[in-house]
């Protein structure tokens, strides 16, 4: 069983983004467990000061449910011309200790639908890049975002099939294994 959590970008309960995750959670391939991140909105601004062996209940709950899981999914939309705040704050968490964080070494990927003409692509790569510093294991072939705000992201085969696409592949990630 191959287990992906996933960090909603969007903290609006009607956001087409989290209703992507739900669509994958509810059709994930045999033998995978998707398994969303609740609880992100709860999670104080990261501060040195909060973490260590008192860190919040919602940090470490987080933090172990990333933790244990093989990959990372990341469902983000756009905000500003960046990721949402909640998801830095996220990935901020999940980066501590530093080089032994519970995204270190873990194979993310990044998708999202927004209706802008830009289709969240500079989210993406801001997610990218900071779940990398992070420790993460960027799965680069990982590539969808939706720029149609004509297009029913649900419903549409075309996106519906990209999107599990993309799950597929984080699942069948391997990472290369330095050379002996």
């Amino acid at each position: 069983m191959t287990r992906v959590a996933v960090l909603v970008g969007s903290l609006r309960a009607d956001s087409v983004n989290r209703q992507v995750a739900e669509a994958l959670k509810a059709q994930a391939p045999e033998g995978v467990q998707v398994d969303i991140v609740d609880g992100l909105a709860d999670v104080p601004f990261y501060n040195e000061d909060l973490d260590g062996e008192t860190a919040p209940a919602a940090a470490t709950a987080v933090r172990e449910q990333v933790a244990g899981a093989d990959r990372v999914l990341v469902i983000t939309p756009e905000y500003n011309a960046t990721m949402p705040a909640v998801l830095n704050n996220a990935i901020d968490w999940l980066s501590r200790p530093y080089g032994q964080g519970a995204i270190a070494g873990k194979p993310v990927g990044v998708i999202g639908v927004t209706p802008t003409p830009y289709g969240g692509k500079w989210a993406h790569e801001d997610t990218r890049r900071s779940a990398k510093i992070a420790g993460a294991v960027v799965v680069e072939d990982i590539d969808v975002s939706q720029t149609s705000i004509d297009v029913d992201v649900l419903a549409d085969p075309e996106v519906q099939g990209r999107i599990r696409g993309a799950l597929e592949t984080l699942v069948d990630f391997a990472a290369e294994q330095p050379a002996a």
